[in-house]
């Protein structure tokens, strides 16, 4: 997967196209992520005893959603763009396609 936890992207399919967000975790073996923000859902939590500090009740959470529904925005024009790797001095980075800019 090309992306990674930070990156600014911006959800190109389901119920939040259009929004962007950041990404705060990635799911490898299920090819998932879940960005901030996007793709809330309603859990109903039984609360715990003994542990009074545990949120309970109807809590709101970021669902994963699926990587291929996400395109990473490039910082430098803030459009969307698909990510390429180079190799300088032995050393693999990622790249944008459309400006060939640098990403961390």
């Amino acid at each position: 997967m090309k992306l990674k936890k930070g990156d600014t992207v911006k959800v190109i399919a389901g119920k939040d196209r259009g929004k962007t967000g950041t990404i705060k975790m990635i799911l490898r073996k299920s090819s998932r992520v879940i960005v901030e923000g996007i793709n809330i859902v309603k859990k109903h939590k039984k609360a715990i005893t003994g542990q009074p500090d545990e949120p309970k009740g109807i809590i709101e959470m970021e669902a994963p959603i699926h990587a291929s529904n996400v395109m990473l925005i490039d910082p430098k024009d803030n459009k969307t763009t698909r990510i390429g790797y180079e190799v300088k001095d032995n050393k693999k980075t990622r790249i944008t396609k459309k400006n060939n800019t640098l990403l961390n």
